[in-house]
């Protein structure tokens, strides 16, 4: 009679460790890309940190489907994706992309590393205190997914002055957008175990084909769309407010008594 009882009690503790290898892999992907950005192979570090952020995607679910969500698994994915995410393209855009610039430019990928950092603390903070449908600031997947999707799509340095400074901004707004206030879709709505017509499969398969057969310019759309989502999902919010029935104006003199 207790024989099932000791089957489940190994596959919960096999279960258990399987998102912390998908958040190990993550981990060594960003550190082969950090390896590949020294070694100036800038077109093979870029799909390493791609690969990392299908890593990342799948951990958490993984652990979530699985019902082996910890504290302990939180904090190793946060530690993993400031190498993945955060060091690895901030290493990739200042070798690929700042070497046009006047030197002192490193301190600009610095900012991009420091404010992935700060994004991730403050998301361990506010994990429990936030809607999960939404992400406070762009997160740092997210942020690194332009850098790799542009090396991937251009993977040859650039070496003109008005070039270098493009990638200069766009690290500083993608730095920006993570330490910000605006609100990104989490997707964590999705079930993944409910079922899906014929339609939706052959939808995602679809997808699938673009991706592998366009993916260069594909991956750097989505990457630049998710990106802007939330300044746009903010400029059409005041839009709205706007154009909505202006409050009632104040009155001016307080009412006479009777």
């Amino acid at each position: 009679m207790r024989a099932p009882h000791r089957s489940r009690g190994r596959f919960r503790r096999g279960a258990s460790i399987l998102p912390s290898l998908f958040t190990t892999g993550n981990l060594f992907l960003g550190f082969w890309a950090v390896v590949k950005v020294i070694h100036g192979d800038f077109g093979e570090a870029a799909p390493l940190i791609g690969w990392a952020i299908v890593l990342d995607m799948l951990d958490g679910r993984i652990a979530r489907l699985t019902g082996t969500t910890s504290e302990f698994g939180a904090e190793l994915d946060s530690l993993a994706d400031v190498i993945s995410f955060g060091v690895a393209p901030a290493l990739l855009a200042y070798a690929w992309g700042f070497s046009a610039v006047p030197r002192g430019a490193w301190v600009f990928a610095f900012i991009f590393a420091a404010a992935g950092a700060i994004r991730l603390a403050r998301f361990n903070v506010q994990r429990q205190a936030v809607d999960g449908r939404y992400f406070v600031g762009l997160p740092i997947p997210m942020a690194a997914a332009p850098i790799a999707a542009l090396v991937h799509f251009r993977p040859e340095p650039l070496t003109m002055a008005p070039q270098g400074f493009a990638a200069v901004a766009m690290v500083i707004t993608l730095a920006t957008l993570m330490v910000s206030t605006l609100r990104y879709p989490s997707f964590k709505n999705i079930d993944l175990r409910q079922r899906h017509s014929y339609i939706s499969v052959l939808g995602i398969a679809l997808a699938m084909a673009v991706v592998f057969f366009h993916r260069q310019i594909l991956l750097l759309s989505l990457a630049a769309c998710y990106a802007l989502w939330g300044p746009a999902a903010y400029a059409f919010g005041l839009v709205s407010r706007r154009r909505g029935n202006p409050p009632p104006p104040l009155p001016t003199e307080a009412p006479s008594a009777p």
